[in-house]
């Protein structure tokens, strides 16, 4: 039996989280979603649980988005891990394609998320 997908949402914005949370569950209502507000509290939920995909806000309070992708990626090889930032930066882009994780703009939309969980669906 294949396993249910699991996202973690890690965003500071409570609205983002709750958009992308919504999004999600509109196109999957049995996917299971968790959240969290940093990067620190990201790091700390994935040892209870191991997400399919992980949607990374960038700017944040205390550790970032892109430090936090960059231990998820070594604790999750096989998960798939996108930034998600309003404040495209040629640098950050760069970044991330190093760490093997996506790249997406803010603001998050219905069509972003469907993207993003689009390899989970196949």
């Amino acid at each position: 039996m294949e396993s249910i997908p699991t996202v973690l949402i890690v965003d500071d914005s409570r609205v983002s989280r709750l958009m992308a949370r919504q999004y999600i569950l509109s196109m999957h209502a049995d996917w299971i979603v968790h959240e969290a507000a940093t990067g620190e509290e990201a790091l700390e939920k994935v040892h209870a649980f191991t997400p399919s995909l992980v949607l990374m806000d960038v700017n944040m309070p205390g550790m970032g988005g892109v430090a936090a992708a960059e231990q998820l990626r070594k604790l999750l090889p096989h998960a798939h891990i996108s930034l998600l930032t309003a404040n495209v930066q040629t640098a950050t882009r760069n970044r991330a394609a190093e760490l093997g994780v996506g790249f997406m703009e803010k603001p998050i939309t219905e069509a972003r998320i469907a993207a993003l969980i689009a390899p989970l669906e196949a």
